[in-house]
């Protein structure tokens, strides 16, 4: 890799670093240290597995109120992006009236009758 293109890339890092540090100290000062999905719950001897997910995933929209973020822990966090790419390469799995579909398997359906075979 050239200079230039190592220098180029150092601070493209810094300047994510920057930017990165600037909305999550915000962000933990807004927020309780919970996690938004799982609501496990933080202290500043595990503060840093408590990560700033971009609701919209725009990484650059950081109003001051917070309003583009929520914390959640780095495993939820991860499933959140799983799931938009996820979605983005294959699109939403809803029926046409925009909901979900339905699961139709029970596994306990005949649990009674297979309990009195015994």
């Amino acid at each position: 890799m050239s200079d230039k293109a190592f220098h180029i890339i150092a601070e493209a890092r810094r300047n994510k670093e920057e930017r990165e540090k600037g909305y999550r100290e915000q962000a933990l000062k807004l927020y309780p240290w919970i996690c938004g999905r799982c609501t496990r719950e933080f202290d500043h001897k595990n503060l840093r597995e408590l990560t700033v997910h971009h609701v919209n995933h725009d990484h650059d929209h950081n109003p001051p109120d917070g309003s583009n973020w929520e914390l959640l822990c780095v495993y939820c966090h991860d499933n959140e992006h799983q799931r938009y790419e996820e979605q983005s390469r294959f699109g939403s799995k809803s029926n046409s009236d925009g909901k979900a579909p339905v699961a139709t398997f029970s596994p306990f359906a005949d649990l009674k009758n297979l309990m009195k075979k015994e």
